[in-house]
């Protein structure tokens, strides 16, 4: 059973309003849906891709995360720190022992480097469209709008829906970046509610992609075909990971399932490294991926065109 974190809470006036985790929202993106748009982050992830950039974005609770390059051993969160997790390390930095530490955020916001991050913050529905708001005029002069990612956003639950209900009511050009692995229910709430779909299609064959993401792609795929009938705008986007998902097998069995919806184009993401940064800070292990070279990702690109996918590089 997928969880569902979005919790209902009751305003003054009696009416009732929806909370969720927003670790990021990100104003004037250009690559997250047309025009210039607002993405709203949820957090929690129920895929645990290997080669996931924003592993801050998997686990639904706030998290420290400790970027000790910036890092200069001032000692001001030994002084804040209330669970006395906050240490200082044999190099005269300052680390945590994640045993103690609680994500309560008071070193964070003392640290004046920066140093110390909290991902995650309790936000209402009202709280978040405020944001969204702000720019409004840049959507209706650029065809924008906004855009609900994570994680995985559908995995917000109600909170999530509450959002999309209210950006829909407010006539905003909603877009919504999901994995697919989402309840039918509430994926049918979304397909009623959303102008477009940025779907990530990772891999086709059920045990590989359980190998690579920890789930395997069975509602995944129905939930895809279900958007594919749907009748709104449906994107597809693939993480492209060197040796993991770009076998000309691969390449062969997604053209097959796209071409029976007349749908052959992919927003291809070649993989990158950027969030090495953030495995540090979480103390986790980097992901085993690796980027590709120019000639070999020209390669790559060429065998999916022989399968007859057409791709654009985001």
């Amino acid at each position: 059973m997928l969880p569902s974190p979005g919790l209902p809470l009751c305003g003054s006036s009696g009416a009732t309003m929806s909370q969720g985790m927003i670790y990021n929202i990100q104003r004037m993106s250009i690559q997250d849906g047309p025009g210039i748009r607002t993405t709203v982050f949820l957090k929690g992830c129920p895929l645990r891709c290997l080669w996931c950039s924003n592993p801050e974005s998997q686990q639904v609770a706030p998290q420290l995360l400790v970027f000790s390059d910036l890092c200069t051993g001032c000692g001001a969160c030994l002084a804040a720190c209330p669970s006395g997790a906050a240490v200082r390390q044999k190099d005269g930095k300052c680390g945590k022992i994640a045993e103690k530490c609680t994500s309560c955020g008071a070193c964070a916001a003392v640290c004046p480097n920066k140093a110390r991050e909290i991902s995650g913050k309790t936000m209402t529905v009202d709280e978040v469209m405020e944001i969204v708001h702000r720019d409004s005029a840049f959507y209706a002069n650029s065809g924008g709008g906004v855009t609900f990612g994570g994680g995985e956003p559908t995995m917000g639950g109600d909170f999530f829906i509450d959002l999309l209900q209210t950006a829909h009511d407010d006539a905003l050009h909603t877009a919504v970046d999901t994995c697919g692995f989402c309840p039918e229910d509430r994926f049918e709430k979304t397909l009623k509610l959303a102008d477009l779909l940025l779907f990530d299609c990772k891999h086709m064959d059920p045990v590989q992609h359980k190998e690579l993401t920890g789930q395997d792609n069975a509602l995944i795929l129905k939930n895809l075909q279900s958007a594919l009938l749907s009748g709104i705008e449906v994107r597809i986007r693939m993480p492209l990971m060197p040796g993991l998902n770009d076998s000309d097998e691969n390449f062969a069995a997604m053209s097959s399932f796209l071409g029976k919806f007349g749908q052959q184009h992919i927003e291809v993401m070649p993989c990158h490294m950027f969030g090495t940064s953030k495995y540090r800070a979480l103390n986790k292990p980097l992901p085993p991926v690796s980027q590709y070279t120019a000639d070999s990702l020209e390669k790559t690109l060429i065998r999916m065109k022989r399968h007859g996918l057409k791709y654009t590089i985001i």
